[in-house]
């Protein structure tokens, strides 16, 4: 099963060479959404293929249906120039197909290794030590050190992301599968994920990756295909990548994503990622709206917790929290939401102690939390949208009165949130679990920001969003500060924080290393608190 990849690529053979995977006329339809319409794809061994679009564009669905996860209504799949039926994950996986999901597939209480032994097809007798030595191999081959023995719970959700990469590639894939393989990563792990797609694609390997980020697709990408409303509705050959620069390449790739009218639009975030955006300074009230004073949070399993953080967050005032995944941002925002015991320390909002009060009594004050996980988490896959709106409000009136549920009152409350938040759902009554990660992040945002809120905690609020959908959610906080509402922004984009926040933290295994003044020079005396440099406090 784990035989040594051939090291050859596309460049050693024609145009003509049979593609490793051909898809032809796939067409899928859920109700309500026609997903893929008629789309053809070509991957080839030795070959980076970027898959662009907004989200609801069919991305997912497509690479879905070539994992073996969905069965495609029309069109046939081809490996290796043979028609095959991918009628299950395992065949895929069987015929060398890896898919690495957007959202983790992981078992979160067992180990790293137990995850990797259960995954591997065709073994009845667990051999501990090979797995081992398996892991390292892999791992080494990705540049990355996995520690064998961590519950898979404790890892933050770019760690769980590494592993998902490290299974693939563990089952011998020939065909590796990347949803959104960079929204967590930090710029150097995305630098090293560019030289272990090199490596992948030097030794025949064929890649899919899926972005919303442009310049990954033209600086990764061998070739490109845009889909828009499950359709295909253009494609960038090798030749056109390398005959032209990003700048010019990008405003070709936006025009087949969004229309003409998009091309000129100058905050189109990603058309313009050499120049970042900066923050202005904003006259904002003395006093703090939420206080950290001492806070420790205790680690669980492999974590690292929260150990003397001091913070305070103004209103009005947006609080970015930078600093490189799992150093303690999803502790942090938890202990702040009430999820989390805080071992020592204390949490006042509004200059009260929260340190004892419930979830729900800290939203009912006004606090609020958007979890960076959103299908694990911040809904219920199998629920209607128009439920998961109102989740957190079970048993309230006015969508419930005497225990009784009253769905009109929960349709028309789906329907304004669907409406202001453009969330693209054949209805309220759609399950959630069907729509695209964009929309899915609008309903807990819509859930979040409704119903007069004081304090919002933004766990990677924008991770995995197409262009579009990303601008629209940074204009929202924004806006809502204007009014008042603060933001406590967790991201490990830095180009983010810069462009929305006020002020800048960074943490760092568990603590807070600095905290800068947004302005000129920020995003470099950021990263250098990032890497260890000097702590310094705004």
């Amino acid at each position: 099963m784990n035989e040594p990849i051939h090291n050859t690529t596309s460049r050693d053979h024609g145009p003509e060479t049979i593609p490793v995977v051909e898809l032809r006329g796939i067409t899928k339809a859920f109700p309500g959404v026609l997903a893929n319409d008629h789309i053809d794809l070509a991957l080839r061994g030795g070959e980076v293929h970027c898959l662009l679009g907004e989200n609801g564009a069919g991305k997912s669905t497509l690479m879905s249906i070539l994992s073996g996860m969905v069965q495609p209504d029309e069109g046939d799949i081809r490996v290796h120039g043979e028609p095959t039926r991918l009628a299950s994950p395992k065949r895929a996986i069987e015929m060398g197909i890896g898919m690495v999901y957007q959202h983790t597939t992981l078992v979160p209480t067992l180990t790293v290794l137990d995850n990797l032994m259960m995954g591997a097809l065709g073994t009845f007798r667990l051999d501990e030590a090979g797995s081992r030595a398996r892991l390292a191999e892999v791992a080494g081959m990705l540049g990355v050190d996995v520690d064998p023995d961590a519950e898979t719970a404790t890892l933050a959700l770019g760690q769980q992301q590494q592993i998902e990469i490290i299974k693939a590639l563990w089952r011998g894939s020939k065909v590796l599968i990347l949803d959104e393989p960079t929204s967590m990563l930090t710029p150097r792990g995305v630098e090293e994920l560019a030289r272990a797609l090199e490596r992948l694609k030097g030794h025949g390997m064929a890649v899919v990756l899926i972005t919303h980020k442009l310049h990954e697709a033209t600086s990764m990408g061998d070739r490109v295909t845009v889909l828009k409303q499950g359709r295909v509705v253009g494609r960038l050959e090798p030749d056109e990548l390398r005959g032209r620069s990003h700048d010019e390449l990008q405003p070709v790739i936006v025009a087949m994503m969004f229309g003409e009218q998009e091309e000129a639009e100058p905050e189109l975030v990603e058309l313009q990622e050499h120049v970042v955006p900066v923050r202005g300074a904003r006259e904002l009230p003395r006093e703090a709206l939420l206080e950290l004073v001492d806070v420790h949070v205790a680690p669980r399993g492999g974590e690292l917790g929260v150990r003397g953080v001091d913070l305070s967050v103004r209103p009005g005032e947006i609080l970015g929290i930078a600093g490189v995944d799992g150093n303690g941002q999803r502790e942090l925002a938890e202990a702040i939401a009430g999820q989390r015991h805080v071992s020592s320390g204390e949490i006042r909002f509004q200059s009260l102690h929260i340190d004892r009060l419930s979830v729900w009594q800290r939203e009912r004050m006004g606090l609020r939390y958007v979890s960076d996980d959103r299908m694990g988490e911040g809904t219920v896959a199998a629920l209607p949208v128009g439920l998961n709106l109102v989740l957190k409000r079970i048993g309230q009136a006015p969508f419930w009165r005497r225990g009784s549920i009253r769905h009109a009152e929960i349709e028309r409350n789906a329907r304004e949130k669907i409406e202001e938040f453009a969330i693209r759902t054949p209805g309220p009554g759609t399950r959630i679990g069907t729509l695209s990660g964009g929309n899915i992040q609008k309903v807990v945002l819509a859930r979040e920001l409704a119903h007069e809120p004081k304090l919002v905690v933004y766990n990677k609020p924008t991770y995995g969003l197409d262009i579009v959908t990303t601008r629209t959610v940074r204009e929202r906080i924004e806006a809502l500060a204007a009014e008042g509402v603060s933001a406590l922004v967790i991201s490990t984009d830095l180009d983010e924080l810069v462009a929305l926040c006020d002020r800048i933290a960074v943490i760092s295994r568990g603590r807070i290393a600095g905290i800068v003044e947004n302005g000129a020079g920020a995003a470099q005396r950021v990263g250098e608190l990032m890497v260890g440099g000097q702590a310094e406090v705004a």
